[in-house]
């Protein structure tokens, strides 16, 4: 296994760090903000199952945590469980969301920066959302 191309994206959100990471770990809300590729959102006994524009993934956060901690998995239709490391990190009066993409095996150049845009686009939406 080799290390894996990555980017490290970040944006400053003017709202208490707790509200944003409440947010943020509450998969109900993935349609508002996520809305680069995510239909809908519903339960499945433990698992959250998100409807794509492509096809279903089921989404697993990573316990409850007082750090900020948002990390996120994600298991594919091939079966593949991607890691998202994602972060709420205090910053003055706000917060800093930062989220780490991974360039997943096979993927090309174009894909991947098409990918980290979306990320981009959906931070944007999630400040949008949180400042109003």
């Amino acid at each position: 296994m080799t290390v894996q191309p990555s980017k490290t994206l970040s944006i400053s959100i003017e709202r208490r760090p707790e509200e944003v990471y409440a947010y943020v770990t509450n998969p109900e809300n993935f349609p508002e903000w996520v809305t680069s590729f995510v239909k809908s959102v519903r339960r499945s006994g433990e698992d959250w199952i998100v409807e794509t524009m492509e096809a279903p993934i089921t989404l697993k956060f990573a316990d409850k945590n007082d750090y900020g901690v948002a990390d996120h998995w994600v298991t594919v239709a091939t079966g593949q469980t991607i890691l998202n490391p994602m972060r709420v990190v205090p910053n003055g009066s706000g917060c800093e969301v930062v989220f780490t993409a991974f360039r997943q095996p096979g993927m090309s150049d174009e894909s991947f920066a098409n990918d980290t845009a979306m990320i981009e686009r959906d931070l944007r939406t999630l400040k949008r959302i949180m400042e109003k």
